[in-house]
């Protein structure tokens, strides 16, 4: 009894899979990026609300007391968060996270979490490693200029 020839596929000289599993793994990929893109739309409706109420909650303290260190850490914060979506957008557009505006997040957070700390009642061990931490997204920063794009598209550091 003979068994029927092996097809071959021209382009990789491997076996060729049948058709109807490159079909079922497209339409299971397809599915999968469906379910990624609505967690990442349910994230930004999420990271609105979140900055609504926040803003809601600055004026209303804008109101009634002004405590300067409060509203600018919550200045500072909502800035985070509209980072963040930014970053969501992104994401949305092109299927892929930007390092620019990912290190961009973690600097205005670092820098949030030493102003409403205050920089006087840190201890200097922190100090130094807060700034190596912001020397090292800086040097990051730089770097990134430099790297090939891996992803067409439009690219979000382009000023237009």
């Amino acid at each position: 009894m003979q068994h029927p020839p092996k097809l071959i596929d021209a382009h990789t000289q491997e076996p060729a899979s049948p058709w109807y599993s490159r079909v079922l793994r497209g339409r299971i990929v397809r599915t999968l990026e469906l379910v990624q893109d609505a967690i990442a739309i349910s994230l930004c409706i999420g990271l609105f609300c979140v900055m609504v109420l926040q803003l809601k909650e600055i004026f209303l303290s804008l109101v009634t007391t002004l405590h300067f260190h409060d509203i600018t850490a919550d200045i500072l914060f909502i800035l985070i968060l509209v980072e963040l979506f930014r970053l969501l957008i992104i994401y949305l557009q092109e299927q892929r996270v930007s390092i620019g505006v990912s290190v961009e997040v973690t600097i205005v957070s670092v820098l949030r979490e030493v102003i409403v700390k205050g920089l006087l009642e840190v201890e200097w061990k922190q100090i130094l490693a807060t700034c190596a931490f912001l020397i090292a997204l800086a040097i990051l920063l730089v770097v990134r200029v430099w790297l090939p794009p891996t992803f067409e598209g439009i690219d979000p550091e382009h000023k237009a």
